[in-house]
Parts: structure tokens; sequence; C-alpha cells
């Protein structure tokens, strides 16, 4: 964890959402660190009472899982969590990506868990022609220059994509103090019950389909944040909203009316590819509002 000096100056960073501010201290080598820091870093339970992510970075804005996408999504101030993927490489390390394999986000192809940290050196991502502005290609990241750069700063959502690494993962945020600052996410149950028995966040992901048939109550003891397909029956979102868990957030909203929608049946956060976007309609009322109750999800 970087330290301080006395010698730091206060500026006021406008995150771009309605209502929302946040204090942050500059320190003489240009590092950000929130006023929330303390004597630590800035956690979940610092988090407003609705909640942006940039999910992948915000990958309808950046390139996905890239540092410069999160660096983006963090100066911009529009999101106050970061999302991104992990995976592990043969050799046990840590590394940013979405996908089993690298052929649809770089200019290579195979197996991620066929390389190892000298391959990564090697591998480029592909910037998607139809994002906005002008962007390099770019090595991804690993998980640790991630936390290195992030952690505590901002709070982080990591998918493990592979459950296996959940025992490094789990080392990893422990070595830098960061139990409390970032989210683990899953898609399985037994995933999250060890996740929280590691003594970490837990945050767990579920379909539309899966939440047709979903008990979440019971998933109350071990689960921090549900995430939740906003694409789901009001009645499966409202059960998941008064299943007691402290967070329910939506995925993956993209415009507006997804938005309003999932915050009017209770969720209390957005997983957004735009959260730019997002940003600058709060406030907005979208023309046909949802309304608790009605039916019919949106695409």
């Amino acid at each position: 964890m970087p330290a301080y000096g006395v010698g730091m100056v206060t500026r006021t960073a406008l995150t771009g959402i309605a209502g929302l501010t946040s204090l942050a201290l500059v320190g003489q080598a240009g590092a950000v660190a929130p006023l929330e820091w303390g004597a630590g870093p800035l956690t979940v339970s610092a988090l407003p009472r609705v909640v942006y992510t940039a999910h992948r970075g915000g990958a309808r804005e950046v390139p996905e899982n890239s540092m410069s996408g999160l660096m983006t999504a963090y100066e911009r101030g529009t999101a106050q969590v970061l999302d991104l993927d992990t995976r592990i490489l043969r050799d046990g390390t840590m590394v940013v990506m979405h996908d089993a394999t690298l052929n649809r986000t770089t200019y290579m192809g195979g197996p991620v868990q066929a390389l190892d940290r000298r391959d990564w050196q090697g591998v480029r991502l592909r910037p998607r022609a139809a994002l906005p502005g002008s962007w390099r290609s770019e090595r991804p990241p690993t998980l640790a220059e991630v936390l290195d750069r992030f952690g505590g700063r901002v709070v982080l959502m990591t998918e493990a994509k592979d459950p296996r690494s959940l025992a490094t993962l789990a080392a990893m945020i422990r070595k830098r103090g960061l139990t409390r600052s970032v989210l683990v996410n899953s898609n399985h149950p037994a995933v999250a019950l060890r996740t929280h028995r590691m003594g970490l966040l837990s945050q767990l992901w579920r379909s539309a389909r899966q939440m047709r048939t979903d008990r979440p109550e019971r998933w109350r003891p071990f689960v921090d944040v549900l995430d939740v397909d906003h694409r789901a029956r009001d009645r499966d979102l409202v059960r998941a909203v008064r299943s007691g868990i402290p967070r329910v957030w939506a995925h993956t909203v993209v415009t507006p009316a997804q938005r309003d929608r999932a915050l009017a049946l209770g969720c209390d956060g957005v997983i957004t590819d735009a959260p730019g976007r997002l940003a600058r309609t709060e406030g907005q009322r979208t023309p046909g509002r949802w309304r608790a109750g009605q039916r019919g999800a949106r695409p």
C-alpha cells in the first residue's frame, strides 16, 4: 500500500452522477487516495445508497479488461466499483481476461491457461473498432498490477472465472489488506460459500433463467452482493430484493430504461457496460419509466 505524506491538498472529484460527490486527497506524487481511507483502504461499507459498477471497465466505452480502460473509468468517476474478470495461467499467475481463449479480444489465439507469465508479456489486446475514441493496443494486465494500482482507492469486483484459482486470489487480496474492498464474484453458490469461508466478500450472479427457480434467501448467510439479470421477470427481481441479502445489483444494464426499471423494483445498484452514458442521464425521468409491478422486462 503506498504511503502518503502530510503535504497533501484536497480536491473535489465530481462523479458525474447527480447527488454523488466524493472527496479525494492528491499526494505530491499525484497518487489519489479517498478521504474515506482514514487508517485503511476504501471499503464496500463506504459505497453510496445506489451503486454504479463499470462492467469490465465499461466495455461499450473502453477496451474491456484493459489497464487503460480501467484507468479511464476510474478517472471519469462515473462508477464507484470497477469490475474485471480473472483467470490463472499454467504457472499460477493471475491475469485479467474474460474468455477462456485469447481469440476474441487479442491478436493471438489459443487457451489462456496454456500460457505462463513470460508468454503473457507478448499478448496484446485488440480494441474493438466500434469503441468511441482512439485506443492503442496494450498488454492485458495481471491481477497483481490491477490490485496494486487501484486497491483501496476504489472498490473492485473480480469474477473468478477459474474456481480453482480461489485460494490464490484470496491470498493476493489478504496480502494487500483488501478483504473488505474487493468483491469476489461467481455464478456458483458453492464458490460463493467458499469465498465467504475464506473471509472475503462474496458476490453471486444469476441469469434470468436461473432466477425463475432460485430461492435467494438461502444464500443470505454467505452472500454480500446478489448480482441479478435485469431481464428477469418482475416477481423474480422482487424476490431477490426481499431475500435479505444486503445488496442487490442488476446486470448488465446499458440503457436508462433498463436502469430505471431495476431501481424501481428495488435493486440498489446496476452493473453496466456504459457507465458514462448512464451518468449523463442520471436524474432524468425516462419516458414510460418502469414502476414496481409492471410486467414484461425489456430485452
